[in-house]
């Protein structure tokens, strides 16, 4: 099935804002033409926080990534104590991928990145939030760091540095101790493709 045919198989009947609270949440109903040639009306809620960006900073010479660490709510409800080890990530908000992830990795670790490099997008839960996600690798040195990072104090963030070995943040994935979906992305992508190689 391809995109144009695809919309040609959906009919918006209504859209009802639900939340938008934090960010906008949405009750749509609509007509979808299954491949039985029948009009069926489905409902469906849609979480809509914009689109993000994503990054794994890493070192050939130190043979090094560096992640961070902070409290997630979301997380904490739902049976965990909350604090994440993750790839610095942020909203992409009005700017383009490549300016946000350069902007989000100054903001949260502290290093401004020369070079970065897109190596995927992705829909990270495509049965309820609109984000697509945008991935980026990025290759640092110390004289790169000119702060200790954190985040922003005013968006109440306080975001912990880490800097580990590839192997150990792999081996973290394995004891349930990194389990964010993008960072284990990026991690694999890492070895896969052989970057601190």
């Amino acid at each position: 099935m391809t995109q144009a045919n695809t919309k040609d198989r959906v009919r918006i009947k209504k859209v009802e804002v639900l939340s938008d609270n934090w960010y906008v949440l949405r009750k749509t109903t609509y007509d979808y033409l299954g491949r039985d040639g029948q009009w069926r009306e489905l409902a469906r809620e849609t979480y809509d926080r914009g689109n993000g960006a994503t990054i794994l900073l890493y070192s050939k010479a130190k043979q090094t990534v560096v992640l961070t660490r902070q409290f997630r709510f979301p997380a904490f409800v739902n049976d965990h104590d909350g604090l994440l080890i993750e790839t610095c990530a942020g909203l992409l908000d009005n700017d383009d991928p490549h300016t946000c992830i350069r902007k989000e990795t100054q903001e949260e670790t502290g290093y401004i990145v020369q070079d970065v490099r897109k190596v995927f997008e992705a829909f990270m839960s495509p049965g309820s939030v609109t984000e697509r996600l945008h991935f980026f690798v990025g290759e640092y040195f110390d004289e790169d760091k000119q702060h200790e990072g954190g985040g922003l104090e005013a968006e109440g963030e306080e975001i912990e540095v880490l800097e580990m070995s590839l192997d150990k943040a792999l081996g973290m994935i394995e004891t349930g101790d990194i389990c964010d979906g993008k960072t284990i992305m990026l991690l694999q992508y890492a070895k896969l493709h052989g970057l601190l190689d």
